[in-house]
């Protein structure tokens, strides 16, 4: 009799569990405390609308190491995102064929406006990515986060006026707000009739449009002066970038603000990526 009583008490308990709430058997979704409740797989980019993907939910002990090995790179490039800003109760985009994403950039190899330039920055701010042209023919290309709804890039020709290895927000803060937010590896681009500059510079991916106008790269090295993560930075974009195109001055990277006479010119095209559901 004691057996079947207990049965009966652990079945009457489950039933109160599943009216009261149904979260705590279910499937585990994004923590209801987190704000974010991040979902890049709702992001479209044009480019991987032929490239067969799934979402993949990141479980308390799984990281972008653990599933994919070496290829996290390649995973991590392709939504965008950098290993800081991947945790438990996320989704990510996985493709269903890794060679899909190998060597995967949405820019084309060939960009006509670029061949009359020795060196050409063509930024996509539809597909969060930024390609380097050396006379019309890609060199290199990178994700990006450009400006978030509200504080959008602007868009049209520039040329690149400035660079500073250690350059320095004067407006915004780092998470914690002890210091102003760091901007390694900056290239300047534009300043507005107000006077606000925008750059091209080191800062972390959340795999979204995230800043306020300027355009971020990849650069874990400064995430792990700021945040002490990673452990062992790899992505390394800004400052691939920067040393592009400092490497023909006379006194390339002096750690102190370089004015150029005659740098890259650099074309944004594009609107903000559309979102399957409300905006973040």
């Amino acid at each position: 009799m004691s057996r079947i009583f207990r049965l009966v008490l652990a079945f009457g308990l489950f039933s109160l569990v599943l009216l009261y709430d149904p979260r705590l058997i279910s499937l585990p979704g994004a923590l209801p405390a987190d704000p974010a409740r991040e979902n890049l797989g709702r992001i479209v980019y044009p480019s991987q609308l032929h490239i067969p993907w799934k979402p993949h939910f990141i479980m308390p002990d799984e990281s972008l190491e653990r599933l994919f090995s070496k290829r996290w790179v390649d995973v991590a490039r392709f939504n965008r995102v950098d290993w800081r800003h991947v945790y438990p109760g996320m989704t990510i985009k996985v493709p269903q064929n890794m060679a899909d994403i190998e060597d995967y950039s949405p820019l084309p190899e060939v960009y006509e406006k670029a061949r009359a330039y020795r060196k050409f920055i063509l930024i996509n701010v539809t597909e969060q990515w930024i390609g380097a042209y050396e006379y019309g023919k890609r060199r290199f290309s990178m994700p990006a986060a450009t400006g978030k709804r509200g504080y959008e890039t602007p868009l049209g020709m520039f040329r690149i006026d400035a660079l500073d290895k250690n350059h320095t927000s004067s407006l915004y803060d780092t998470e914690d707000g002890k210091s102003k937010y760091p901007m390694d590896y900056a290239l300047r681009f534009y300043i507005d009739p107000d006077g606000i500059a925008y750059w091209i510079h080191a800062r972390d991916l959340p795999g979204r449009p995230a800043s306020h106008g300027c355009i971020g790269l990849f650069d874990e090295e400064m995430q792990k002066r700021i945040y002490s993560v990673p452990s062992e930075p790899v992505l390394k974009d800004a400052r691939r970038l920067y040393e592009w195109v400092a490497e023909d001055l006379p006194e390339p990277g002096t750690g102190t603000l370089q004015l150029l006479d005659d740098g890259p010119v650099l074309e944004i095209t594009g609107l903000l990526p559309v979102y399957l559901e409300e905006d973040l």
